[in-house]
């Protein structure tokens, strides 16, 4: 064994826990107290890998050590619990965890008995490995209402007596959506992290990668899974860009694309170019288009921004939200001026559920600099530090209202 450090666990813990909770709900069937045995197995890893070192099969010690709580929880009868124990023991460490349950426990966790944002939720924590913080961030929700509903899922998901051996090829139509929308909140929080020191998490974009890949393989012709694959490569071709040798973030304008991934651009530009004509164009088809415009651009001041305004106003016409009409105002200031952008902003600035969103207060900081309103701009540069749980992020934002002050 390895000595381990906390890195360490926390990337071997988001690679196997979805392989490990499938193992268990494949073998016990309750979903609820299988994650609960997962996150036992968690502990008792944090406490003995930091002195023991990580063990040679991770996701085998990982199953036993949940399984035996499982045990422990589930029977009464000590005799049994020893003789169930005793077979575990007598089970090579490496049979039967070599299995990927990643794409079936995703399925299962967007069991139709679920909402929508049930069903996201509940995968974020189980596949993705999010904290509830983390994934109150993203649904830009309080932590305690956050961690009420991923609670309700799991019971609902109990009470449907949804099991994993019963999650086959038939159940992806019915459950694509909501499955592309988790693989795509998963990949943005490995992208540009909620919070932390770190500013982008390789790990979560990796496996938000692998899973998409895997989902367009089950599904070739559905364009929208295309469209998400395409995405993902065309925004994490720029991974290599996005922040300095002190791990602080680069924004677009200033990225060095001699670094970008020239031929994960490719790849992405391929997908997204077969998948427009031969479907309906749906919001992440339209998303891809606009990265590769980005991708494809010689410099920054090449950019083709009437070109993407549109698309964001395409975008914007059949799937609203807060982050695309922060986007669309940036598009539009670039080509019909910073009040435009700051018009288009004015509503969401107004609604009192986004105002603790700090990348709108950055984003109306970043129109108001343009259009010459330094107080303005350095006091919403301020508040978005100031709301932002992101450390590269927070130093970035302080530095541009500090530089207003000259």
């Amino acid at each position: 064994m390895a000595k381990s450090g906390n890195g360490d666990l926390e990337e071997v813990w988001r690679r196997e826990s979805p392989h490990v909770l499938g193992a268990l709900v494949r073998r016990y069937g309750n979903f609820d107290r299988c994650e609960d045995a997962v996150q036992d197995a968690l502990i008792a890893a944090a406490l003995h890998w930091p002195e023991e070192g990580l063990p040679v099969n991770p996701r085998a010690w990982l199953i036993r050590a949940a399984s035996r709580r499982l045990i422990d929880a589930g029977r009464s009868d000590r005799a049994r619990v020893a003789r169930e124990n005793a077979e575990l023991d007598l089970v090579p460490p490496s049979a039967g965890t070599d299995r990927d349950d990643s794409l079936q426990v995703l399925l299962l966790c967007c069991h139709p008995s679920l909402s929508a944002v049930s069903q996201v939720a509940l995968t974020l924590r189980a596949v993705g490995g999010l904290t509830t913080e983390q994934i109150a961030a993203a649904f830009l929700v309080p932590v305690a209402t956050m961690a009420q509903r991923i609670s309700r899922a799991k019971t609902a998901l109990s009470g449907a007596g949804a099991r994993l051996r019963d999650v086959g090829a038939h159940d992806l139509p019915e459950r694509v959506h909501a499955v592309r929308q988790v693989l795509y909140l998963i990949f943005n929080e490995g992208y540009t992290r909620s919070g932390g020191t770190e500013l982008v998490d390789v790990s979560l974009t990796r496996e938000a990668i692998r899973l998409t890949r895997e989902l367009h393989s089950r599904l070739p012709s559905d364009t929208e899974t295309a469209g998400l694959l395409a995405l993902m490569l065309l925004i994490e071709a720029r991974s290599g860009a996005r922040a300095d040798e002190r791990g602080d973030l680069v924004p677009l304008a200033d990225q060095d694309r001699n670094r970008w991934d020239k031929a994960m651009i490719r790849e992405g530009v391929a997908i997204v170019e077969r998948a427009l004509p031969n479907g309906p164009v749906g919001p992440f088809q339209i998303q891809a288009a606009i990265a590769a415009v980005h991708d494809e651009a010689i410099d920054y001041a090449a950019t083709d921004w009437p070109q993407i305004a549109e698309l964001y106003r395409m975008l914007d016409a059949i799937a609203p939200g807060p982050v695309v009409t922060m986007n669309r105002a940036v598009a539009v200031a670039m080509t019909e001026g910073p009040f435009a952008g700051l018009a288009l902003l004015e509503p969401s600035i107004r609604d009192q559920k986004l105002r603790g969103n700090h990348r709108l207060h950055a984003v109306r900081a970043h129109l108001l600099e343009q259009a010459g309103e330094t107080d303005e701009a350095r006091e919403s540069y301020r508040e978005a530090a100031r709301l932002t749980t992101s450390v590269p992020e927070q130093r970035y934002l302080s530095r541009k209202a500090a530089a207003l002050d000259r």
